[in-house]
């Protein structure tokens, strides 16, 4: 799903807001939870999961086309851990449309 698939989604199931209002709200929920994460605060959505920003520590990796070594600098990324409800809502959804179709044997 993308952001537009969002903002169409939230439109369609609200009818009183406008397409803009719409984007407008999604763009403010967005940039919010962006600058949370840039502060290194936790966000927690209770049921969907939480975001928190880990840190990489500072390693030693290869240039691929001269193979010498590169010093690769410390990082901080942000890291998603789902809530149960989302993990359970996935994996019940998973295995149905994942599984390949059942072959009726010949004969």
């Amino acid at each position: 799903m993308t952001r537009s698939d969002l903002v169409a989604k939230l439109a369609e199931r609200f009818p009183q807001l406008t397409q803009r209002d719409t984007e407008f709200a999604v763009k403010t929920i967005l940039d919010a939870m962006s600058d949370a994460l840039a502060r290194g605060h936790r966000i927690e959505i209770r049921g969907f999961g939480s975001f928190s920003v880990s840190r990489r520590p500072p390693r030693l990796g290869r240039n691929p086309r001269s193979g010498e070594q590169v010093t690769i600098p410390e990082k901080l990324v942000p890291h998603f851990k789902p809530g149960k409800a989302l993990r359970e809502a996935v994996d019940v959804k998973a295995p149905a449309a994942a599984a390949p179709a059942a072959q009726e044997p010949a004969g």
